[in-house]
């Protein structure tokens, strides 16, 4: 499992380690067609700063080769905002008096029917808060059952399961799981998460290994940007946690976010640092050069000038139109998001502007027919 493996890289070390990077490191980096993790480190150090530009067009470069002018787009329907957690960052922690909504089933289908209404989505994304008493498997797997007429691609967005739940909602229909770290420093892990299950470090870190051995299509990976004053030392962590998870479970594919942290109703929390739009795109050109193949996704915590100005420098998937609400498209359009969108723009004039960007949108890019290997148990 890689919260053992974690425990090999010292935190401290590492940032130590990012910072001593030389212009020289840099440019061997920038001079090889495949980077390690030191490479990684180089790319995304205060010594890479200076060769934004020269990145920025390497990880063009990558992408288009890998990716062509493609932006696969999806939209997230959040089902619940019931969660036994008390994140401090989050506006769901189950402290703050709101009013907890879970969708019933004709909610759900409801919501799906609204959401076809908005554009030709196919990607829908499914998130819960993490309430397994009340919004469990049993759930999820009614929702995705609901699902299958309306969308070919059904990910989750839920609190870490058993591997026999991820192999279950497998055979609902489910292909895709995205599940944030927030952060890999162990030793503050607990101050942002003190109570529920989340709190339990090992338990949300190995779950992506329980994933990989349930067979599940897709992986997403991220961490929360400003929750650490070091967000570059998470970004290598996730990183090495990326490598790792390729290496033992290779018939999956991954994606890669960066959120950045966005108001939430949650007040007395605030960002340990801010990461500026410059630092958003070297970690996504350093990533795009590290990992060639990799999904980078940007969501609508995003404003709408960097996901136009990214959408042709490495950017592979974009979320449109969100609510991030429960039920937000038809049923509860006025309850309490859990942050603060960044980019309201429609789905139709997100497109018009890939458009003019030389990109073209996606709306369906994976169906059960395409997994070449068959089902996995």
């Amino acid at each position: 499992m890689f919260s053992e493996e974690l425990k090999q890289y010292d935190w401290e070390e590492t940032t130590r380690q990012i910072a001593s990077k030389t212009t020289a490191d840099v440019l061997r980096a920038l001079g090889k067609s495949h980077c390690n993790i030191e490479d990684f480190m180089a790319l995304l150090s205060p010594a890479a700063e200076p060769y934004l530009e020269r990145m920025a067009q390497l990880s063009r470069k990558y992408t288009e080769a890998r990716f062509g002018k493609t932006m696969s787009m999806f939209i997230p329907l959040y089902l619940t905002n019931s969660c036994s957690n008390s994140c401090v960052y989050c506006g769901f922690h189950r402290e703050n008096p709101m009013e907890r909504i879970i969708l019933t089933p004709q909610q759900i289908e409801d919501e799906y029917r609204a959401i076809k209404r908005l554009g030709p989505f196919e990607n829908i994304l499914l998130v819960t808060g993490e309430n397994p008493a009340k919004a469990g498997v049993e759930y999820l797997a009614t929702a995705i059952d609901i699902a299958k007429p309306y969308f070919s691609n059904i990910k989750i967005e839920v609190m870490p399961l058993k591997a026999d739940d991820y192999r279950t909602l497998c055979h609902h229909g489910m292909n895709g799981v995205i599940c944030f770290q927030e952060t890999y420093n162990r030793a503050h892990y607990k101050d942002y998460h003190p109570r529920g299950m989340k709190s339990i470090f090992e338990w949300r870190c190995d779950a992506f290994d329980r994933m990989g051995q349930a067979g599940v299509h897709s992986i997403g990976m991220g961490v929360l940007i400003g929750l650490e004053r070091d967000w570059r030392t998470d970004v290598v962590m996730m990183a090495r946690h990326l490598r790792y998870l390729q290496k033992h479970y290779w018939r999956t594919r991954y994606s890669i976010n960066f959120p950045r942290m966005r108001p939430a109703q949650n007040e007395g929390f605030r960002p340990n640092c801010i990461m500026t739009d410059r630092q958003l795109a070297q970690a996504t050109f350093a990533m795009r050069i590290f990992d060639h193949d990799v999904d980078i996704s940007y969501s609508t915590r995003e404003p709408a000038f960097i996901r136009d100005h990214m959408a042709t420098l490495g950017v592979t998937t974009m979320s449109a139109e969100s609510r991030v609400n429960p039920g937000g498209y038809h049923t509860y359009p006025q309850a309490l998001e859990q942050f603060t969108v960044s980019d309201g723009r429609s789905a139709a004039e997100i497109c018009r502007r890939l458009t003019e960007l030389g990109r073209q949108p996606v709306w369906k890019d994976w169906d059960a027919s395409f997994d070449l290997f068959g089902p996995r148990s």
